[in-house]
């Protein structure tokens, strides 16, 4: 056990999926050719005036209620003041006195709020020798991304750990992709976190002194860069130097920390009023409107999965935190299989065929199919060895499971007499094993089961070859 406990807030960036930016009509795209989504708002010419995007007030208004916010009925923008190539403004439009959505919870972690800003523009960084200016480190800016509607989502500093931060993101994606704001796709930048990271002693009331790790870019470096900060500062306290309050970069590849800057505050940035823009009323419309737009929630999901169909909790959790998981599987469970058979078999025995970030609704296996094929197994029609052989031809070719059954001839073996003599050769064709099971070691009998099964093409019922070869051995 440490002797230091952890405290973690976190600063996540949605990017949300409307189809033009925050206050300007350009419209949005990822991978398009440089600044050709750019128009004077966009790029702060003179006399150019911003306009609310009536969507992004959508969507944050369907964030807050995800999150359980309170909704302001009164929510104001401000100007980020900095200075940096990627804000052409200097400023950068945001809310801080009076944001959209106040308050909340997600996953057990408290949400501070919930507020609408722009992004800034890309910058692109190129050493030396190669670059368009030839012979010297450069750097060149791609406006296409400046003004990109965000939603900053902000939390208490209730996370203790790297795992919980990683939990708690990644409930937080799901949540986001199934209200459909966003694409929250981590690797085109649609989801960036920050983590304000500290650690104390254990007992101690005061905070330590915070650090941040900026623009992590998968819940694995997250989680990665988290512990390593963490150790960082236990390692500094322990040799009784005091940890400086930064902004720190994580290299996932080097497993190394390096200092960017000195820690902003809010009155470093200069916060007032943005005068171009009058206040945003949310009107009982509005309200409406965003209320009428929520699907159930990934947590509600979850529940109505345990305890409306008796799932176990990890298989509850998988279908309805992998959202388009569970829609396969309510879509499968509406022809008719049994719940707690078809969620192991969904999560499982498909799952490993497909990959785990494949989405089944765009393999060859129809959800009735795969609900016929359960309903098979559960029925003992087919064990559940052949339902495995089933599943590989749905998964390769489709189709219908009960005709793959008669084509291959996997229907179960019904009765004794048929599987009797196969039994009997197994056990005659290994004498060895059959002393030792009669000796009272029943370790080989699956040696037996694997023959007969093999014999039979996966027909045979396990239960039903032991049992057998319990008579012809007399035990």
């Amino acid at each position: 056990m440490s002797e230091y406990e952890t405290t973690i807030g976190l600063e996540i960036h949605v990017q949300l999926a409307t189809r033009t930016k925050m206050f300007c009509s350009c419209r949005l795209g990822f991978g398009e050719e440089p600044n050709t989504r750019t128009c004077p708002v966009c790029l702060a010419l003179p006399g150019a005036l911003p306009v609310v995007n009536a969507e992004a007030i959508h969507y944050g208004l369907m964030i807050g209620l995800a999150l359980g916010c309170e909704l302001n009925d009164r929510s104001t923008f401000d100007r980020k003041q900095y200075f940096y190539p990627d804000s052409p403004k200097g400023y950068q439009i945001s809310q801080n006195e009076d944001p959209l959505c106040s308050g909340g919870e997600l996953g057990g972690v408290r949400i501070h709020r919930a507020h609408l800003e722009e992004d800034a523009a890309k910058t692109i960084h190129s050493g030396g020798g190669g670059g368009r200016i030839q012979g010297s480190a450069h750097s060149v800016v791609d406006f296409n991304r400046g003004g990109t509607p965000l939603c900053e989502i902000v939390t208490e500093p209730d996370i203790t750990s790297a795992e919980q931060a990683g939990e708690f993101l990644r409930l937080l994606r799901t949540t986001m992709r199934r209200i459909g704001v966003s694409d929250v796709n981590m690797e085109e930048g649609s989801l960036r976190c920050d983590a304000n990271i500290s650690i104390r002693p254990v007992g101690q009331a005061e905070l330590g002194v915070k650090t941040e790790l900026k623009n992590m870019n998968s819940f694995r470096f997250i989680e990665r860069g988290i512990r390593a900060e963490v150790a960082r500062q236990e390692g500094l306290l322990r040799a009784g130097q005091p940890v400086v309050q930064e902004t720190l970069h994580f290299d996932p590849k080097t497993e190394r920390l390096t200092s960017m800057r000195s820690k902003e505050e809010a009155h470093d940035y200069r916060y007032f009023p943005e005068p171009d823009l009058t206040p945003v009323r949310i009107t009982p419309e509005m309200l409406e409107r965003a209320r009428a737009a929520m699907p159930e929630l990934p947590a509600a999901r979850q529940e109505r999965f345990a305890a409306e169909l008796g799932l176990q909790p990890d298989t509850a959790k998988l279908l309805a935190w992998r959202s388009e998981l569970g829609d396969y599987y309510e879509a499968a469970l509406a022809e008719g299989a049994e719940a707690v058979a078809l969620a192991n078999w969904t999560t499982n025995e498909l799952v490993q065929r497909l990959g785990a970030d494949v989405d089944p609704a765009t393999s060859q296996v129809r959800p009735a199919a795969l609900a016929g094929l359960v309903t098979l197994v559960t029925e003992k029609k087919i064990t559940a060895g052949a339902g495995r052989t089933v599943l590989d031809k749905l998964v390769a070719e489709g189709g219908d499971p009960t005709a793959i059954v008669e084509t291959e001839g996997l229907a179960a073996m019904g009765n004794a007499d048929e599987l009797s003599p196969v039994v009997a050769a197994a056990l005659e064709a290994q004498p060895a094993i059959a002393e030792r099971l009669k000796g009272g070691d029943m370790k080989p009998m699956g040696a037996i089961i694997g023959a007969v099964m093999k014999e039979t093409k996966g027909r045979a019922d396990g239960k039903d070859v032991t049992r057998l070869v319990r008579e012809q051995l007399g035990l």
